[in-house]
């Protein structure tokens, strides 16, 4: 049985940068990504603004060498490009020297495609591959074939803790030996029926997103897709690898308050967040800094918040959100702010909360309002709370000794 589990490599695309350097760029340099929808036609195209990554499928698809008449959807081709640097940031030249598994996660999946195409499927079938790709497996499928992974496959759908459920399952694979390495993240795509569903929510702001602030009004829609590489304490010692950082904590749970809200007063999110810190051994003052969920919805702000006091008290670490960064990208926020995580530990940096005025009235929380370096961090915790209720809470810690 594994003892520690590592993080070797990692790699992203974002509203904020088509890879790693330049997503980092864009936190430092308090670069947001939010701007006007261009993916698709809708009524809302001048009035509701959305995250989106700066690549048209057919450069998407130019980029990875894939053929123009084979069905790939934009979840998968950012799923791809975004486990391909992973992989290289690894080191990984032989996928299949190890045993290695994919655990990917979605909540658009193949909508994206399908939504655009469903009326010509009685007409022609010129569109008829992409019925297939309708499924959430399907992404996970052609990730898989890409690469050449065989070992072992799954797919994920918890809502906005998806791929931070991924990580979490993927950790548990190589605890138990079952796995000696995973490459574990998300991937997601903007799509009309995803905006047009949180729109009947009532949850998206008109305006750049301003997560804690006292006057937000909701959240941001964005599409990325992030993954990290996981790998067993003993991978990491035969092959002598420098990781990036440890994954040492790691918690799931569900208070089951509402189908799209968390409990107000923080129950589930409180619950996981203390199992994470059981799971690593670490006491709360142990946290450095939090990369909060911080969605900018009422409810989400304002239960995420008690939820921290519940288990800090009147020391609740550092925190902030990079979801005015990036907008909100569902099945994909979680892996890529586990990644930003990362990005903090390894260059002692917090990245700030952009567009925080006014603090809220339930309580006296205030994030990072600008960034912070040199900073003091050895354990960061990473939040990650999905409709239905199910959180799901993970700690990213330095390397101390191999």
């Amino acid at each position: 049985m594994s003892k520690k589990i590592y993080i070797t490599g990692i790699g992203a695309v974002s509203a904020i940068g088509n890879n790693i350097k330049e997503n980092y760029d864009s936190l430092i340099n308090k670069k947001s990504g939010i701007g006007e929808i261009t993916l698709f036609d809708t009524v809302y195209k001048k009035e509701i603004p959305v995250g989106e990554v700066k690549l048209s499928d057919e450069e998407l698809k130019h980029k990875l060498s894939l053929p123009e008449n084979k069905a790939y959807t934009r979840t998968t081709l950012l799923g791809i490009k975004a486990v391909k640097e992973a992989l290289n940031n690894a080191d990984i030249s032989d996928l299949n020297k190890y045993k290695t598994g994919i655990i990917s996660a979605t909540t658009s999946a193949g909508m994206v495609a399908s939504e655009k195409y469903y009326l010509d499927f009685l007409d022609t079938d010129y569109y008829n591959e992409f019925v297939k790709t309708h499924d959430a497996a399907d992404h996970t499928e052609k990730i898989a074939d890409y690469f050449g992974i065989k070992d072992f496959m799954t797919t994920i759908s918890t809502a906005c803790s998806s791929s931070t459920n991924a990580i979490m399952t993927g950790a548990r694979l190589i605890k138990n030996g079952l796995l000696d390495r995973v490459i574990a993240g998300g991937s997601d795509a903007l799509a009309k029926f995803t905006l047009n569903g949180f729109n009947t929510l009532m949850i998206l702001d008109r305006e750049p997103c301003k997560p804690f602030d006292n006057e937000r009004k909701g959240l941001n829609l964005g599409e990325a897709a992030a993954y990290i590489v996981l790998e067993s304490e003993e991978i990491v010692k035969k092959e002598r690898k420098t990781p990036l950082a440890e994954l040492s904590g790691y918690a799931n749970a569900n208070d089951a308050f509402h189908q799209t809200a968390s409990s107000p007063e923080g129950y589930g999110a409180s619950s996981a967040i203390k199992q994470a810190l059981e799971t690593s051994k670490l006491k709360p003052s142990e946290i450095d800094y939090i990369n909060v969920h911080g969605t900018g919805t009422a409810n989400n702000d304002l239960s995420e918040g008690r939820a921290m006091l519940k288990v800090f008290g009147n020391k609740v670490p550092k925190f902030s959100s990079t979801k005015a960064y990036t907008g909100h990208t569902l099945a994909a926020a979680g892996s890529l702010e586990t990644i930003f995580s990362v990005l903090s530990l390894q260059n002692k940096v917090i990245f700030p909360n952009l567009r925080f005025k006014n603090k809220m009235k339930e309580f006296d929380l205030i994030p990072e309002t600008e960034i912070v370096k040199n900073a003091d961090i050895k354990h960061i915790m990473s939040n990650s709370f999905g409709f239905g209720g199910n959180g799901t809470v993970l700690i990213i810690s330095e390397i101390n000794k191999l």
